[in-house]
């Protein structure tokens, strides 16, 4: 319990990366199979995972991101996407990975099936893109625990220009939409902010207890 509380204290919003130092691909292997072990709702994953480690590239998203530095100075540069739609196709091609992992039958399957598609056809644009931008932040949580554990530095960015990242990295044609920023890396020594203790409200003012133990 302490070391899991003490990784998760390590952890902070960098401020400055180490631009001379990347990250193995064993750390990114680590990355990407944490991503796509994150739980999402009705297990759909309409998320995915751009990982950008070119560094022409990488200055090319600086001022799209509002001048953050962090984007140019990182290892890699995660950005977690959305698929814009979940057509029936998509929702069929589910059920078909279930039954070829678990040969779970149709019989068994259908009715989920028939449950699931009557609910995407009621959803509009907007509620889809509202439910997946929801499993996004799932993946990111996920995310930086991991890269606590693993001692990788991390700044989870929302400030930045979501359309222009698409039209840049080509996400328009693919379907998908990026909502999340995570620049990985090594802090840099000089970045004072790691010195920065965390400021947390305590405890009893963010957890509460049914019943009371008191």
């Amino acid at each position: 319990m302490k070391d899991f509380i003490q990784h998760l204290e390590w952890r902070y919003a960098v401020k400055k990366f180490d631009a001379e130092k990347m990250l193995p691909d064993t750390d990114i292997a680590v990355l990407k199979q944490s991503f796509n072990l994150t739980a999402t709702s009705f297990g759909l994953q309409p998320i995915r995972l751009v990982v950008v480690s070119d560094k022409d590239l990488q200055k090319r998203l600086l001022p799209l991101s509002y001048g953050q530095k962090q984007v140019s100075q990182a290892s890699h540069v995660l950005v977690i996407c959305i698929e814009k739609e979940i057509s029936p196709d998509y929702i069929s091609s589910y059920f078909k990975t279930i039954k070829k992992i678990r040969g779970t039958s149709d019989e068994i399957l259908e009715p989920y099936k028939e449950q699931m598609l009557a609910t995407f056809a009621g959803w509009d644009q907007k509620q889809v893109e509202d439910w997946a931008r929801n499993q996004a932040y799932l993946a990111l949580g996920n995310l930086l625990t991991i890269c606590a554990f693993r001692k990788i530095d991390s700044c989870p960015m929302e400030g930045f220009m979501p359309a222009e990242y698409d039209e840049l990295l080509g996400l328009d044609k693919l379907g998908l939409s990026s909502v999340l920023v995570l620049p990985v890396g090594y802090r840099a020594e000089d970045d004072m902010f790691s010195e920065f203790k965390k400021v947390r409200r305590s405890i009893d003012k963010t957890i509460i207890h049914i019943p009371d133990p008191s």
